[in-house]
């Protein structure tokens, strides 16, 4: 049995009204509209080829550091390299899941 992608547009929407999660540690290269990037690696669930993660993970994140995330590759050395903490991607989409207004 094949099992179904948690969705939840509601949620998507609310963390892409939310500020750049690299903001705080690099707001002079924030540029460009926030989105919701599902995280290459997930903090809950699994990704598959062609299968993105679940809604439950992800992250706001400019255009222009989301451009670098993907350019970059390999997202544990991306937010190594951006924040010191590999897995600063998974402790905020999971900040954000479990205080989304829009988490069940």
């Amino acid at each position: 049995m094949i099992k179904k992608r948690y969705q939840n547009k509601k949620h998507l929407m609310w963390v892409s009204e939310k500020p750049c999660c690299l903001s705080a540690h690099f707001p002079a290269l924030c540029e460009g509209y926030i989105q919701a990037h599902h995280l290459l690696k997930p903090f809950e669930g699994f990704r598959g080829v062609g299968l993105r993660a679940n809604d439950k993970n992800v992250i706001p994140i400019c255009y222009k550091h989301h451009y670098l995330l993907h350019k970059r590759g390999n997202e544990f050395a991306f937010f190594k390299e951006m924040t010191g903490d590999e897995l600063f991607g998974q402790k905020i989409a999971q900040y954000l899941w479990e205080n989304s207004p829009h988490d069940r």
